[in-house]
């Protein structure tokens, strides 16, 4: 839900609810914020319909350098563990294009990130305290998904809800809220 400031002065970001699709409120969207003399000019750029598509997204977007938005959902989609999804500008227009479809978590909480060739990486939760770190790899046949670290919530930690981080060697890092040696969290990184 937080949001992205790009450099021409527009706003991008998501809301948990709101939008046309489920019922009870909506399952969330994707808004774009433009300056406009003296405000904002809201644009809906996708109502989540909380089937194969994901609901609830609470994390933040990201760009990639081509300007195509990248997010993902908490919940729904086909695996019901909420999805990864990017949205490219088409006409005027966007258009919602499904990554990949989560499953036995909820989605991350906190924004995907790329690395230096392309590749996605982000955390999931899970109801039992425990979590996963995961990566996305894009190729011609669509993205290929990737574990690479099942948290315990012992001693490696649990509910990795931050954002990861990727530096230059492919190391990822990140925290989490739960387990460690003092039960108060840990600080972890999955190497190549």
């Amino acid at each position: 839900m937080g949001l992205f400031w790009t450099k021409a002065g527009n706003l991008y970001g998501t809301t948990y609810k709101g939008g046309g699709g489920c019922s009870n409120g909506g399952c969330g969207t994707v808004f774009e914020l433009t300056p406009s003399g003296s405000g904002w000019t809201e644009k809906v750029l996708y109502s989540f319909q909380g089937g194969s598509d994901g609901g609830f997204p609470y994390a933040g977007l990201v760009f990639d350098q081509s300007g195509n938005l990248y997010g993902a959902t908490l919940y729904d989609g086909s695996g019901q563990g909420g999805t990864v999804f990017e949205l490219t500008p088409s006409n005027g227009g966007w258009t919602f294009n499904l990554l990949y479809s989560l499953s036995s978590f909820q989605g991350p909480y906190n924004s995907l990130v790329f690395d230096a060739v392309g590749n996605l990486y982000g955390t999931a939760a899970q109801d039992d305290g425990a979590g996963l770190v995961f990566e996305l790899t894009p190729g011609s046949g669509g993205w290929t998904y990737t574990t690479l670290h099942n948290f315990t919530d012992g001693y490696d930690g649990g509910l990795p809800l931050g954002s990861p981080l990727v530096d230059a060697s492919g190391n990822v890092y990140g925290t989490a809220l739960n387990g460690g040696t003092d039960s108060v969290g840990t600080v972890w990184e999955a190497t190549p």
